[in-house]
């Protein structure tokens, strides 16, 4: 069997699987969200190599494997934050992990039997925290990524403000771990949203990485690309596309679009593109060293060469300086079958040189489709890597492929390696998100997402020797659709792309495309519009122009698909365009017309990916606060919002973007509009507002070294609208000739970024209660019994608490009335004094969190829900 067939087949038992486990019924869907978290550093060796550490995701577990001379032995588990994705050894027994959607970090006591295990110390960090690393001297700090936002951000919070929009939080590791707090410092980085952390050879050096760092791209807008004389693009029947932005890549002396006509005049930014900071992990204040760029568009994860210092980033590179989709060559610049390239980058922190080297070098790109040699040769989205002690080999996770790549670094170092696939070793399991080396045990051990399990390798056989389940709480649609959006051998003819090349981690890339299709032609619109528009800007032309990926997130309620509402359901016979399932069944073209794929997805597999994303949800929104409470300039918004006719006709915002929570609309009701915010002559569907908070827009800041009256240097080259290229959401609202003041403007603004999402903000959040933890923890557990008992006009959350009661580890959840039930039948209900008086016994740190609504009955009481409680 060749292994592109070997990739359909694993692709079938995957989903023939889940379709055999579906009797977990509507009960386990209900009981969990599909935050889709993307794992960072999921697996760790303990500090005497005794035990692998596991992050189990989608349970909020760190599981405890012992490490024999025959392979792994379970041995236990702790429940910690919800969505753990990365995980430290600071000893033999002690262990930190990061807890993506609790925007937090707990700090694991391993000592003495399972049962006593359990969290001594919460530290809550920024949002959406990513990786952490050990490191200066003696191993005595930690270095955590996380967002530039959050509730639990020190003083006064300015989503506007200049700076950058990554942070490291840098802890005292043996003040944060004798529950002190411990915060040395906030390392500010100029980029957006980190993700991974690596340690130099000495332990002085802590290299950070951002994942959406971009690649020297921005926009070129409607208006100016319009007054260019430029001739309009046509579809195959010769009508003219609408107006339409440009992408355009500066290439180290002008901005060029994909035909290589300059614009250097018409971009009012630059974009320093920094990829990878040095930061300096012994300074009494850590601080920023050295940058990086042109290390790759989306960064995954970093490690170092304990022998050579030299640095391995992972990365895929974006590729939408080009342009369009279809069949045909359209002078050379089409994007099918080549939107993206997976990267190993080398850094020489001697010598600053930046070498990125391509995973894939064998493909020819001229051809389509691609060979079933090709497909086998290839690695996609390389994640976590792991390197030999002496240097010589590189472990690499490729998560899109079900293999563990090898390379010797010396070849990979000089671009001298040739792919093969008698380099990668299989696995049984998809998706490999981590990877560690024991070479004690001539072992790898590798994290498979897909199936939530760990796979022993025995590297002298270069083979899977033992593959070991964890726990999975996930309804079975979601584990027979994941494949769909992440398996590159599958999706795509030369087995290097898939739909997460752009849709990271189910998200998005920040990045603009133009996808538009010289070979279609003009679209009849069927979806319904807000107000009716003039007859010659209804319907959907192919060449749509730039636009802005966007989330798979949250598309359940929300009308029409993409931003034009052209994936509808609304063109099938007797269809509706408020069928989501069927507005996302039309993207099975883009596997043929994007991908490369030789076939679009049977009906059945199009159905179990629908199925897959109709399920992932949106965060809590991190800027609102709490106590879902607004500030003053945020409820000034808000009566702006619902109250302040912004037209003639009384026409407010909510008219069209409808917030109503209860409903599960956040921001639209799936209508469509023309000429609305900058759009010019193509229908738009009215777009949701719950990530607004996560585009940066055109920030600027003065960097020292620039050269007098250049452009500031931006972040990003993406911004708010469709196509981005709008460079702030103030600029957007100065269409509305009403809204005529700066403040009013602002305050609107304001209220935008604090958009209720489809939880509320207080979902995540943790606190330990315990010996020698901070009044800190007791006052947000005190918080939390607050929002645990707001049930209207919806239920903010579950409250759970964990602990340890004399020797046995417990649940309990927050019930009706103010009392905690135990997960032992019989028992009596407790009150929020009797766990706290508990918690003040050594040993018995009790660890509070909010869960989303409808889960926590597993996580405190069933985990398996069986209908018997854990402990009886």
């Amino acid at each position: 069997m060749n292994l592109s067939v070997l990739a359909r087949s694993r692709v079938a038992c995957w989903f023939a699987a889940a379709v055999l486990l579906s009797g977990t019924g509507a009960a386990a869907g209900e009981s969990f969200v599909a935050f889709e978290s993307g794992q960072v550093r999921p697996l760790a060796l303990s500090g005497d190599g005794a035990r692998l550490l596991a992050t189990n995701t989608p349970d909020g577990r760190l599981e405890v494997f012992d490490v024999t001379e025959s392979g792994l032995v379970h041995a236990g588990s702790v429940p910690v934050g919800l969505e753990p994705v990365a995980v430290a050894a600071r000893s033999a027994n002690e262990a930190w992990v990061v807890n993506h959607l609790s925007d937090s970090v707990s700090i694991v006591d391993l000592s003495g039997t399972p049962d006593s295990w359990h969290v001594t110390t919460t530290l809550a960090v920024g949002d959406e925290p990513r990786d952490i690393v050990l490191a200066g001297k003696n191993n005595g700090r930690a270095f955590v990524t996380t967002a530039h936002r959050g509730q639990n951000m020190p003083g006064t919070f300015d989503q506007h403000s200049e700076g950058g929009r990554a942070d490291v939080w840098v802890f005292d590791a043996d003040a944060a771990a004798a529950g002190l707090g411990g915060l040395v410092s906030i390392v500010n980085l100029f980029g957006d949203v980190p993700r991974p952390l690596a340690v130099d050879p000495t332990g002085g050096t802590v290299y950070a990485g951002i994942l959406h760092s971009g690649n020297v791209t921005t926009l070129v807008g409607p208006g100016t690309v319009n007054g260019s004389g430029l001739p309009p693009f046509t579809d195959v029947d010769g009508a003219p596309a609408p107006e339409t932005s440009l992408v355009v890549r500066f290439n180290g002396t002008d901005w060029l679009d994909a035909g290589g006509r300059v614009w250097t005049d018409q971009v009012r930014i630059s974009l320093p593109d920094y990829d990878v900071f040095a930061i300096d992990a012994n300074a009494a204040i850590p601080q920023v060293t050295e940058r990086y760029s042109g290390v790759g568009t989306n960064l995954f994860n970093i490690a170092v060469n304990p022998a050579s210092g030299l640095v391995y980033v992972s990365n895929t590179e974006a590729l939408n300086h080009n342009r369009f989709e279809g069949h045909g060559n359209f002078g050379g610049s089409t994007l099918r079958g080549h939107f993206i390239e997976n990267r190993i980058t080398v850094i020489s922190p001697t010598t600053q040189l930046v070498s990125p080297r391509h995973l894939n070098k064998h493909i020819d790109y001229s051809t389509l489709p691609g060979t079933a040699e090709e497909n086998a040769n290839s690695l996609a989205t390389p994640v976590d890597m792991a390197i030999s002690s002496d240097g010589l080999t590189l472990y690499v996770a490729a998560f899109g492929s079900a293999k563990v790549g090898i390379f010797e670094t010396q070849a990979l170092e000089s671009d001298s390696f040739v792919p093969d696939d008698a380099d990668h070793i299989e696995l049984s399991g998809g998706g490999p998100s981590g990877v560690i080396l024991d070479e004690a045990h001539d072992r790898l051990y590798v994290m498979t997402r897909f199936d939530n399990a760990v796979s022993v390798i025995d590297l002298e056989a270069r083979a899977e020797a033992a593959h070991l389940s964890l726990y999975n709480p996930e309804p079975a649609s979601l584990v027979a659709g994941r494949p769909f959006l992440y398996d590159a051998r599958f999706s795509s003819s030369r087995g290097d792309s898939s739909c997460a090349g752009c849709h990271i981690f189910g998200d998005t890339d920040h990045l603009s495309w133009d996808l538009g299709n010289p070979d279609g032609s003009v679209a009849i619109n069927p979806n319904p519009f807000k107000f009716e528009p003039p007859a010659e800007f209804r319907d959907f032309h192919p060449m749509k122009g730039a636009m802005g990926t966007q989330s798979l997130r949250g598309m359940d309620k929300h009308g029409p698909l993409h931003w034009r509402g052209d994936k509808t359901g609304g063109d099938d016979p007797g269809g509706s365009p408020f069928d989501e399932a069927a507005g996302f069944r039309k993207f099975n073209g883009a596997f043929v017309e994007l991908l490369g794929r030789s076939a679009e997805l049977s009906e059945n597999e199009m159905q179990a990916f629908t199925e897959f994303a109709m399920q992932l949800t949106y965060p809590p929104n991190p800027v609102r606060a709490l106590d879902n409470s607004l500030t003053a300039t945020q409820a000034a918004g808000e009566d702006l919002y619902f109250n302040f006719p912004v037209t003639e006709d009384g026409t407010t915002c909510n008219s069209c973007h409808r917030i109503t929570p209860a409903l599960g609309l956040f921001g639209t009701g799936g209508e469509s509009m023309v000429r609305f915010a900058g759009e010019t002559g193509q229908p738009m569907k009215v777009p949701h507002l719950r990530n607004l908070y996560t585009k940066v827009g055109f920030l600027r800041q003065s960097l020292p070294g620039a050269p007098p009256g250049s452009p500031l240097p931006a972040i990003r080259g993406y911004g708010f609208t469709h196509d981005a290229s709008v460079q702030s959401v103030t600029r957007v609202l100065r269409i509305f000739d009403a809204i005529e003041t700066d403040e009013q403007r602002n305050a609107l603004a304001e209220y935008l970024m604090a958009t209720p999402s489809n939880v509320a903000p207080i979902v995540g959040q943790q606190a330990t209660v315990g010996d020698g933890n901070p009044a800190t923890g007791l006052s947000t557990a005190y918080l939390m019994t607050e929002r645990a008992d707001v049930r209207s006009p919806q239920p903010e959350c579950d409250l759970v608490a964990r602990g340890v009661v004399n020797g046995q580890p417990r649940g309990f959840l927050r019930v009706k009335g103010g009392k905690f039930k135990g997960d032992k039948s019989g028992e009596r209900l407790y009150t929020l004094g009797n766990l706290v008086t508990w918690a003040t016994e050594p040993g018995q740190a009790f660890t509070f969190t909010c869960v989303p609504p409808g889960s926590g009955y597993r996580m405190a009481l069933d985990r398996n829900e069986d209908g018997v409680l854990d402990n009886d």
